[in-house]
């Protein structure tokens, strides 16, 4: 598919069982506020509050989810490992707003040290404002181009080995501290 085909912007929270209230609303805000009319959302919506104007599901299957993904000019989603995996390997580099315990968003703030890690290695764009996320979307509207991922083979060989030596790291980590 080329850039130019991608014509959604795609925002999943996953399927962890705390709401994700804060992302929903975002993407509703943006909705709501009649950006970029041409470029239609969806919203996989989890156990959050469901958006008031922007599309949603609480939950899709995985190859929609998948087909969701491969035609998103952008895709949105919580700091879940295997979720940005996906996205990435589905051609995309996503807009990624983690999940924060404090707000009883999840249980402890792995995914804020998650996506910092990803963001520091240039493996996903960092959101974390609403401003941010919409300036985020904005760019890849503007240039779908600049958020497509390389399907060459050594350079996701080399990510998925940097995945696994960062989640390794996590569990020695954890291993450590018992």
């Amino acid at each position: 598919m080329s850039e130019r085909q991608r014509d959604l912007v795609f925002v999943t929270v996953g399927t962890d069982h705390h709401p994700f209230d804060r992302l929903c609303g975002w993407a509703d805000a943006w909705v709501a506020e009649g950006r970029h009319l041409e470029v239609p959302w969806f919203v996989q919506s989890g156990t959050s509050k469901a958006p008031a104007v922007a599309p949603w599901r609480d939950y899709v299957g995985y190859d929609e989810m998948c087909d969701f993904m491969a035609r998103a000019v952008a895709v949105v989603c919580h700091g879940g490992p295997a979720t940005i995996m996906d996205a990435r390997r589905l051609g995309r580099v996503p807009i990624v707003v983690p999940r924060n315990a404090d707000l009883g968003e999840h249980v402890d703030n792995h995914q804020q040290r998650f996506a910092r890690r990803m963001a520091e290695l240039g493996e996903i764009h960092l959101a974390q404002s609403q401003d941010e996320m919409f300036e985020l979307v904005e760019k890849a509207i503007a240039d779908p181009s600049a958020f497509a991922v390389s399907q060459d083979g050594a350079e996701i060989a080399a990510a998925v080995a940097k995945f696994k030596e960062l989640v390794d790291g996590l569990f020695d980590k954890k291993k450590a501290r018992r």
